[in-house]
């Protein structure tokens, strides 16, 4: 998916989210320079210390105290940067579980419809690896950024008036190593961003082929399949070694760098010790902080590679956050607590891609009935309940309830007066009782036994190793079709909806499932409006009223015995597959 020109840079996006965690950074960087301070004075009590027992012969009772004021030095140190870390740690914690939050809302939001045309591994890996990789940016690159700044700063203060030469040393050569490291760096991004695309590809791939899996070794195309996945594995290989070699070449240079510089320091403090132009406590206080003022620098090096890990993973969050999802509705209206009559009118519907799935569509679902919307795959009959379930908004026309129009009434209070079954029932994983629960949380066990009972799936579960407490795997693993089937009907009569809208609920089922499931349907519709969808005619005895639709038009509507009895279109349908009158 290309990215829109008007999308921010990644990097400008990462660093709009600096207000969120800018009072941890400034904890840290605070006991980062602290730890700083901290380590000045600790050179000084070592160089003063080895300069009074060494050169001057100083006994050890006069050395005692500085000894002694090392322990409580080191000791806060250290206790200093353990908090500092797990300051920076939490600030990393914090953006990943607004992040997650803020992504998992925004697909909520642009909802089915969009995802159906999304690949599933790219986004899972977006919202889950790409949010991890976010972390480390916030909770280890910055803080190594804004302590790259201060504590050579603060060491290269300390070591001015002791020897002005090491000072000048350090501070010259201290931007040497961050020009170089984005030298070498600087194409560094390009490739952090091909490195995600191809892991998002691979990963999309890798779900596609494990939810597939089956069709592919009823097709003798699984070796095959595993070839295309192992090429994409090796290409993300040679991406990955690609931004590796970066970053190893960039830690090498800020080494040599380092190292050099350090060098330079102690070459010059040791002529002009022998040359008599330096005292030995000043040199040995500047040769302790030379490696202590690079360290920073050497750091930023193990970092950097972070900031480019996290750009690599901003780059599609971008995309997905920048996609345009309808504002939800809060309409003032109340929705109807009764069946209600569902009233579509001229209601047209075009997809992003130009086609058209509804066209002036009309017709009526009286209340209390069942309205079987039958016609051939393409007709539009999915697309009505995608716009009655609000995953999409009409391009023209309406739907009323009553004497509401639905475009009136908020999402939340329309959506509790909806229960709805899909053609294959989505099972969590969790005990029975859980995914019974997910449109009536607060249901008891009674409440759950009684829908049970109503949809005939009361006996298959308490023939369950634990009941209602027995746990289920992903998508009803250990559950037959005709079983999830009614489970998904027991949850739908739990949620005592006034609206029932049934998408092929017998499909996939076996003839024996069918009549099980139709007989439940049967039950629970009563008192209902249902809006059946449907091209299975044996569902067909459950309706009152049918509507048949062609391209997106209605061709014939009226009650199932007159069009049963009559010429049209459904009549024609009926002969055609041989369904007894």
């Amino acid at each position: 998916m290309s990215a829109a020109p008007d999308l921010p840079r990644p990097e400008t996006w990462l660093k709009s989210f600096l207000p969120q965690v800018r009072a941890p950074l400034r904890r840290s960087m605070l006991l980062g320079l602290l730890n700083g301070v901290l380590l000045v004075l600790q050179a000084w009590l070592v160089a003063w210390a080895i300069a009074a027992g060494v050169m001057h012969g100083a006994p050890l009772r006069r050395i005692a105290w500085a000894l002694a004021a090392l322990v409580p030095v080191f000791v806060a140190r250290f206790v200093l940067s353990r908090v500092a870390e797990r300051v920076a740690f939490q600030a990393g914690a914090n953006i990943r579980r607004t992040m997650r939050a803020d992504l998992l809302g925004h697909l909520q939001r642009l909802g089915p419809a969009w995802l159906q045309g999304q690949a599933r591994g790219d986004l899972v890996n977006s919202v889950v690896g790409g949010v991890e990789a976010l972390e480390g940016y916030y909770a280890r690159y910055l803080p190594t950024m804004r302590m790259t700044a201060l504590v050579p700063l603060v060491i290269a203060v300390a070591v001015l008036p002791a020897d002005w030469v090491s000072a000048l040393v350090m501070l010259v050569s201290a931007p040497l190593i961050p020009f170089f490291m984005w030298m070498i760096g600087k194409g560094t991004e390009e490739l952090n961003q091909k490195q995600w695309r191809v892991l998002a590809f691979l990963s999309a791939r890798f779900l596609d082929t494990l939810q597939g899996l089956t069709t592919l070794k009823l097709l003798g195309a699984s070796r095959r399949e595993a070839a295309v996945v192992a090429q994409v594995s090796d290409d993300y290989r040679r991406s990955t070694m690609q931004v590796l070699r970066v970053a190893f070449l960039s830690s090498v240079v800020l080494e040599f760098l380092a190292t050099v510089s350090i060098a330079v320091v102690a070459v010059m403090v040791g002529f002009r010790l022998m040359w008599g132009e330096l005292a030995f406590l000043p040199g040995l206080f500047a040769l302790l902080l030379a490696p202590e003022f690079y360290a920073p620098l050497r750091n930023m090096g193990t970092v950097y590679h972070l900031r480019m890990e996290a750009i690599g993973a901003a780059e599609r969050m971008v995309q997905i956050l920048s996609e345009p999802a309808p504002a939800p509705r809060t309409g003032s209206m109340a929705a109807p607590t009764n069946a209600p009559t569902l009233a579509f009118r001229e209601l047209s519907f075009t997809y992003p891609d130009g086609t058209v799935a509804l066209d002036r569509c009309s017709f009526t679902a009286p209340a209390g009935c069942v309205t079987a919307v039958v016609g051939a795959s393409g007709a539009g009959k999915s697309t009505l309940l995608h716009l009655l379930l609000r995953f999409i908004a009409p391009t023209a026309g309406a739907i009323r309830l009553d004497d509401v129009d639905l475009a009136d009434l908020g999402d939340d209070a329309w959506l509790r007066g909806v229960a709805w079954v899909p053609q294959r029932a989505h099972v969590f994983e969790g005990s029975v009782a859980d995914n019974l629960r997910l449109g009536r949380p607060d249901a008891d066990l009674d409440a759950l036994r009684e829908a049970a009972r109503a949809v005939g799936a009361d006996t298959f579960i308490e023939a369950l190793p634990q009941g209602y407490d027995t746990p289920l795997g992903e998508r009803g693993v250990g559950l037959s079709g005709g079983q999830i089937q009614r489970l998904a009907l027991a949850r739908a009569l739990l949620k005592d909806a006034p609206v029932l809208l049934l998408d092929e609920p017998t499909a996939h089922l076996d003839a024996h499932s069918q009549r099980e499931v139709l007989a439940a349907l049967a039950r629970i519709a009563r008192g209902r409006t249902v809006l059946l969808v449907t091209h299975r005619l044996h569902a067909l005895n459950l309706a009152d009223h049918v509507v048949v639709m062609d391209a997106g038009r209605v061709v014939e509507q009226g009650p199932m015995a007159q069009l049963r009895a009559g010429s049209g279109p459904f009549a024609h349908l009926l002969a055609a597959a041989q369904v007894p009158a």
